[in-house]
């Protein structure tokens, strides 16, 4: 019973991490970029004290708090403010297809650093990742390094940040498996996101929040998936079928760009689909054929995973 009430736990919580970018890209607009991230992150840091409790930090070890804490607020920072900062809502899907990259990614750095023979299918399945997402960006005139080029030039600060995020994560994820042993400072990391959000927003020059009924609303909700989507995890990986749940999450890119469409009101062509199939698939490829590696253990067994 434990089996299949935690996993349906962590089923949940893929899904919930699925409406995350749809549901930040709506605060952001509602409120602003680092104002509407600072915000989520606040509420979502109180939701997860309230449910995980209160963390000590002398629980934890410095260097998982120092290393693993700076990793993931600048992820998140990055993700959150790529997402914001989309010229439109299209673009901002577009950033969560760029931001998918970390699980190819994820695997790449874990066969460099363990230096044992692979697979020769990783290599192939890391590049159809890249150039599913260079097919999703190009618009529906199919792969065009102009296009591309134009996109990227309109709005670079935008497209860096969700790249820059992807290697992050990688590097979280891999890092963190080796100095985490087994802790969870999600709710830390969560707090330490919302500190640094609010320094950058006091410090710039983004307009007054302005709340609404609508807009609060909003900004309590996705606080609350964000924060659920973790607790639930947190709860799946002690008793779960990891691989059947790390499987599904490897097909959070759809699931999060069906959702974002739902949320959005975003109608993609074809070829923005056909991209984000190349991901997912090249993505679960990877990991599936390095599962066997005991250093190649895959990312969704991280307690403080993040699909988005």
């Amino acid at each position: 019973m434990a089996l299949h009430r935690c996993t349906v736990y962590g089923v949940a919580a893929i899904l919930l991490w699925s409406c995350v970018a749809g549901l930040v890209r709506m605060v952001a607009e509602q409120f602003s970029p680092t104002g509407g991230a600072a915000l989520i992150y606040t509420v979502a840091s109180v939701f997860l004290v309230g449910v995980m409790g209160i963390p000590r930090i002398n629980r934890f070890s410095l260097r998982y708090l120092i290393i693993g804490g700076a990793l993931f607020v600048s992820y998140e920072i990055c993700l959150a403010l790529a997402l914001g900062m989309a010229h439109s809502r299209h673009q901002a899907l577009e950033m969560s297809v760029i931001n998918y990259l970390w699980p190819a990614l994820t695997v790449l750095l874990t066969v460099i650093s363990s230096r044992q023979p692979v697979s020769r299918w990783v290599y192939p399945c890391i590049l159809v990742a890249f150039l599913g997402v260079a097919w999703a960006i190009s618009g529906d005139s199919g792969l065009s390094l102009k296009q591309i080029a134009g996109n990227v030039s309109g709005n670079p600060l935008a497209y860096t940040m969700a790249a820059l995020g992807a290697v992050i994560w990688a590097v979280y994820c891999n890092v963190t498996r080796v100095i985490a042993n087994g802790q969870n400072a999600v709710t830390l990391f969560f707090i330490a996101t919302a500190v640094t959000l609010w320094v950058k927003y006091v410090s710039g020059d983004e307009p007054a929040l302005q709340f609404t009924v609508p807009s609060a609303v909003t900004l309590v909700l996705t606080a609350v998936v964000m924060g659920s989507g973790y607790a639930l995890w947190n709860q799946a990986i002690l008793a779960g079928n990891m691989l059947l749940l790390a499987t599904l999450s490897y097909f959070t890119p759809v699931f999060s760009t069906l959702f974002s469409c739902l949320i959005l009101g975003v109608v993609l062509g074809s070829h923005f689909w056909q991209g984000v199939v190349m991901v997912t698939l090249a993505s679960l490829v990877c990991w599936w054929v390095t599962r066997h590696s005991s250093s190649a253990k895959p990312p969704g067994v991280s307690p403080t995973q993040r699909t988005v």
